[in-house]
């Protein structure tokens, strides 16, 4: 297939309006004018991760065009908090099958809360097509029609949710795109101890998520499929060859994090190291607090942890331990705004994060002027520009602490290389990894489906060919 020329099924399909439609227009012009129905199951302003890509995406788009989103009703009341006018959006009520999942799930992992998301987010994805199912009685024959001129599904993330939306709508001749989607890191064999002390005990069974019933339909009849990570976009050859788009699960918002630039460090000061994310093995906070031991004892930095979680008691011991509890500050849970205020007077972002799939975190602390210093493995390596960031090489633990450690030390020593690293981490968050700039990013690629524009790069993110 050329992958210059839109899905086959796109063009099988396509009304007589796209069929003559230009075959170039004014991207405003086409924004106007274009109708995308956004299903976002997890869609909600008040909560992070998922449910915020969810509502995020669905924010961006509606600015541009005219949007409206789909999403489950347990996110009605902080939609309508947001004050969404309710002719922009559908609640719809799947509670009783995502209800018995979260139960579930609750009740499979025994008390462990530091896991709980994955195995939910398997259980969820069981029960995902119910969503769905009801979604196109709500809207198929408005589907059939005509009225949507595309239908994205933003979430779930999960790349193996299957999705009965993207056979109808394929067969309505209506373009659909999933994503982006991404996840399904494998535990990093050099920590064989990590998946046991998050308390995966069907981490197994995982595998057998890949043969998910109707998965590869899905990715067969999507118009298009965005991945998260150069991983999932591998994943996904098989069935979506020339279909495929590199699209990063995160994004800022201005309005939570807004511009800060970065700062020079005054001569003889402490380089002021910061975290941010929940206090769990996986994160790899004690990697860190061993890592950057010996700056910290020396007084040339100091270490700011934002975030809470069940390892905390034992993340303060290990500080006491090492000597360095006085130069380590144990922030606890923060307000998006005080996250900001307080990265924005840090300089360099450590994260060890041992198995993270998108690396929210690490933009945000991009976005607010800070070198990014992360472990090669998983999302965040993807999201730091050449030259913009430290990605560590994944090894076993003595040695990633080492070179973890060396690596902070080497920007504790050479300010020029931090602040020159932080600029260009700096700029090419706020260039490429907004909110709106992604909007703008789908909005090609919605007008190539349409038969409006020309395809867009393979990767959307980095505008590389390939």
């Amino acid at each position: 297939m050329d992958d210059r020329s839109p899905p086959r099924q796109a063009l099988d399909h396509a009304t007589p309006r796209h069929r003559d439609s230009a075959t170039a227009v004014v991207l405003p012009d086409f924004a106007k004018a274009v109708r995308i129905l956004v299903v976002a199951e997890a869609a909600n302003p008040e909560l992070t991760s998922v449910p915020l890509v969810g509502w995020s995406m669905f924010q961006a788009l509606a600015r541009r065009c005219d949007a409206h989103l789909v999403t489950e009703l347990r996110n009605a009341p902080a939609v309508a908090r947001a004050g969404l006018p309710a002719a922009a959006w559908t609640p719809i009520d799947n509670r009783l099958l995502q209800g018995s999942a979260w139960h579930l799930a609750k009740w499979l992992r025994r008390g462990n809360t530091s896991l709980g998301w994955s195995l939910y987010t398997g259980l969820a994805t069981l029960v995902h097509p119910g969503f769905e199912a009801a979604v196109w009685r709500r809207f198929g024959r408005e589907i059939r029609a005509g009225r949507w001129d595309v239908v994205h599904r933003v979430t779930p993330v999960t790349p193996v949710a299957p999705s009965p939306l993207a056979t109808w709508c394929r067969r309505a001749g209506v373009p659909f795109v999933a994503g982006p989607v991404n996840g399904g890191w494998p535990w990093p064999r050099q920590f064989p101890e990590l998946a046991a002390a998050e308390g995966d005990r069907f981490r197994d069974l995982r595998a057998l998520a890949r043969l998910m019933p109707g998965r590869a339909r899905a990715w067969r009849d999507a118009a298009a499929v965005l991945g998260g990570s150069r991983r999932v976009l591998a994943e996904l050859a098989p069935w979506a060859r020339g279909r495929r788009f590199l699209l990063a699960e995160n994004a800022i918002d201005p309005q939570r994090i807004p511009p800060s630039p970065p700062r020079p460090r005054p001569p003889g000061a402490p380089l002021r190291l910061a975290f941010v994310g929940r206090l769990v093995p996986l994160k790899g906070v004690d990697l860190l607090l061993e890592a950057a031991a010996p700056l910290l004892r020396s007084g040339q930095a100091s270490l700011l942890l934002i975030g809470d979680g069940p390892q905390r008691a034992a993340l303060t011991a290990l500080a006491t331990r090492l000597g360095i509890n006085a130069q380590v500050e144990f922030a606890g849970h923060l307000p998006h705004d005080a996250v900001a205020a307080r990265l924005a007077d840090a300089h360099v972002f450590a994260f060890p994060s041992l198995r993270e799939f998108g690396g929210g975190a690490v933009l945000e602390a991009m976005a607010c002027g800070l070198a990014p210093v992360v472990v090669d493995y998983g999302g965040p390596p993807e999201l730091l520009p050449p030259g913009g960031g430290i990605a560590v090489p994944l090894g076993p633990r003595a040695a990633l602490i080492a070179a973890f450690g060396a690596a902070l030390t080497g920007l504790a020593d050479d300010e020029g290389k931090r602040l020159g690293m932080a600029h260009l981490a700096f700029a090419h968050a706020w260039a490429r990894f907004t909110w709106d700039a992604k909007a703008a990013q789908l909005l090609t690629l919605y007008a190539w489906l349409l038969h409006r524009g020309a395809r867009p790069g393979w990767d959307l993110q980095h505008a590389a060919g390939g």
